[in-house]
């Protein structure tokens, strides 16, 4: 993961292919975001604490500002995000802004899917969408007896 932003707040969280890579004068906000993704990927941290600066639109900060409501291990519709929000006949707008969140897991818009419950795009792809939620609630082991 590439983690981009200054001493103001976290700009960006995105998945790459790039090795780690450090800064030598990296700020602490950033030291602080990897460490709690650190934790959440060991499963030790379900809610972040961290100052976000995302860039984008009014809308998609209301919008992101949204998500960051939606519990670890919960997941909501578009169009029950769009109520949350006010107005739902958004869907397609709400489901843009999801679409251009450029703070991947902190602000979590993988937790947001379809209305059948199904998987639905995922700008880190449906297969890191499907791990995120299986990490957050994971399936109970079945009994043997």
């Amino acid at each position: 993961m590439e983690i981009a932003g200054s001493v103001k707040g976290i700009r960006s969280v995105s998945f790459t292919k790039l090795s780690e890579i450090e800064i030598e004068d990296t700020p602490e906000t950033l030291l602080r975001c990897k460490k709690q993704l650190l934790n959440y990927f060991d499963g030790t941290l379900k809610e972040f604490s961290l100052s976000l600066d995302p860039e984008g639109t009014e809308f998609q900060k209301k919008v992101w500002a949204q998500l960051q409501n939606l519990g670890y291990g919960k997941t909501c519709s578009y169009s029950e995000q769009s109520r949350a929000l006010g107005d739902l006949k958004a869907i397609r707008a709400v489901a843009g802004a999801n679409a251009k969140n450029p703070i991947a897991i902190i602000i979590p818009c993988h937790r947001v899917v379809g209305a059948d419950g199904k998987l639905t795009g995922y700008a880190g792809g449906l297969w890191r969408k499907k791990w995120l939620l299986e990490h957050e609630n994971p399936p109970a082991q079945r009994s043997l007896f």
